[in-house]
């Protein structure tokens, strides 16, 4: 679920989704197959929850093509960057837009086949009662597909800089507990909680390795440059130096030719 950012924040955040929607849309497809195969029947409308800058609601109109897909988001620039991309895959007609903070309240939609919410539910003030009104918004039979995050993708390799991205996992990690105390939830509990039926999880372990494509390269500068914002003023200056050159230096991430992508990535089916 994207948030309100000044125009330089939005601009890093939507090009890292951007990339990352390619880098990673293997595991989208598989994740959208899987959804598929256990849906009771092919969706028609779809809403997708926290829609960013439309990977999801994208993939989901072109592999359900008789559907229509809504994509919510709280960020009237991110759906403006998802109405362009729309418009140049010709699905323009079968996308609507919906500009809401769910936070403060549900807005007045149409019953929908499947709810989307990709990396969205960990954002919430009150992930609970948003269950609460996706459950009431799916049809009989409905599915919801809850994608999460574990951790901050990895790209380099084991022990470089003497562990220095272990490091500064660790103060990310520490950063986001403290400010989205929703991640990491046992979100199959909170389903089944809610008044979902048969919850299922399922993690998938997205490992990419060399010869990547160069998407690949700007996916780990924007993501490192997005990691130095959340770890700068308690990181070493050795630390922060090392951590600059990766960003942009010669011999930076987007010139190694030993750079690998490794996430891992928990997905809930859930009934309605």
């Amino acid at each position: 679920m994207a948030h309100h950012h000044p125009p330089a924040d939005f601009a890093a955040m939507a090009e890292v989704l951007d990339l990352d929607a390619e880098v990673f849309h293997s595991f989208l497809t598989d994740v959208i197959t899987w959804a598929g195969e256990r849906a009771s029947a092919p969706p028609r409308r779809i809403l997708d929850l926290g829609s960013g800058t439309g990977a999801g609601a994208l993939a989901l109109a072109r592999r359900f093509p008789e559907a229509r897909v809504t994509a919510l988001d709280v960020s009237g620039p991110l759906l403006e960057r998802l109405r362009g991309k729309a418009r140049d895959l010709g699905v323009a007609d079968r996308v609507s837009l919906v500009e809401a903070d769910v936070d403060t309240a549900w807005p007045a939609l149409d019953p929908v086949d499947l709810v989307w919410a990709s990396a969205s539910l960990h954002h919430l003030a009150d992930p609970d009662r948003v269950l609460a009104d996706v459950l009431a918004t799916l049809r009989p039979g409905g599915l919801l597909v809850a994608a999460e995050i574990d951790s901050f993708p990895r790209f380099l390799p084991e022990g470089f800089g003497d562990g220095l991205e272990e490091r500064c996992q660790a103060l990310l990690d520490e950063r986001r507990a403290a400010e989205l105390p929703h991640i990491g939830s046992d979100w199959g509990t909170r389903l089944t909680r809610a008044g979902y039926a048969n919850v299922v999880e399922r993690i998938f372990a997205v490992e990419l390795t060399a010869p990547l494509p160069a998407s690949a390269g700007r996916y780990a500068q924007a993501s490192l440059r997005r990691m130095r914002s959340g770890v700068e003023g308690r990181l070493s200056a050795d630390d922060l130096a090392l951590l600059d050159s990766l960003i942009d230096g010669p011999q930076g991430v987007l010139h190694r030719d030993d750079l690998a992508l490794r996430t891992t990535r928990p997905v809930w089916l859930a009934g309605a």
